[in-house]
């Protein structure tokens, strides 16, 4: 059996801690779309904070619970040398579009998504405590995993693919067929941008950007 909280239960959970503190801002966008370096520029502009859910994704691996659960489903092909989760080794598992690949990728959602959930409610309660105005949730698959319901706003960083792929060449060296397995992981570019309640344009250099999400969140008292 899958150590994972139901969606249902889980998103009851975490919408109650966090509806009562400060406003979650929502961030996505396609990879490479510099959404993670737009939420830092308003951040160092402003008092709002930001959650990384991709590190609280690598933190979550490294929790007792998670890598137990991952390695019944997995076993110990996904280990590394130094016996912690080799992470390469699980996304071969778990990326592409072959029936095994979307199976497994079901399963590790439902091992891993519940414990990030829970780092990320954590974050915000600090944040609230620590007297921030805000939090900017930098999540890759916020949609996907259903933290939409978390935020009070999602905004769309839309960013030209030429851009997107030389961004992705120089800092992930993945060839194409690696962008577009973890791409069909996730939600199409079409569909996030439709769901999001704002989008900004990040074709030009990254202030152009960040000042355009400034001001959504200043129109709403948020910096």
């Amino acid at each position: 059996m899958l150590a994972a909280m139901n969606d249902a239960s889980l998103g009851s959970e975490l919408q109650d801690m966090t509806s009562k503190h400060i406003p979650v801002i929502g961030i996505v966008g396609g990879i490479g779309s510099g959404k993670s370096a737009v939420a830092n520029w308003v951040a160092a502009q402003s008092d709002v904070a930001v959650i990384d859910a991709d590190k609280l994704g690598h933190d979550a691996l490294k929790s007792d619970n998670v890598k137990d659960a991952l390695l019944r489903r997995f076993s110990i092909d996904i280990l590394g040398a130094d016996g912690s989760i080799n992470r390469s080794a699980l996304a071969r598992k778990v990326f592409g579009d072959h029936p095994e690949q979307l199976a497994a990728r079901h399963d590790l959602e439902q091992i891993v998504h519940p414990e990030i959930g829970r780092r990320i409610s954590e974050d915000v309660a600090l944040a609230a405590a620590n007297g921030r105005k805000g939090v900017m949730l930098d999540a890759a698959i916020l949609l996907e995993a259903g933290w939409r319901k978390l935020c009070d706003l999602v905004i769309f960083v839309d960013t030209p693919d030429a851009i997107r792929w030389s961004r992705i060449q120089k800092n992930r060296n993945w060839t194409e067929d690696e962008l577009r397995r973890r791409e069909a992981s996730q939600w199409s570019l079409d569909r996030k941008r439709q769901d999001a309640d704002f989008v900004i344009a990040n074709d030009r250099d990254l202030e152009y950007a960040g000042r355009q999400l400034l001001k959504i969140l200043g129109a709403r008292g948020v910096v």
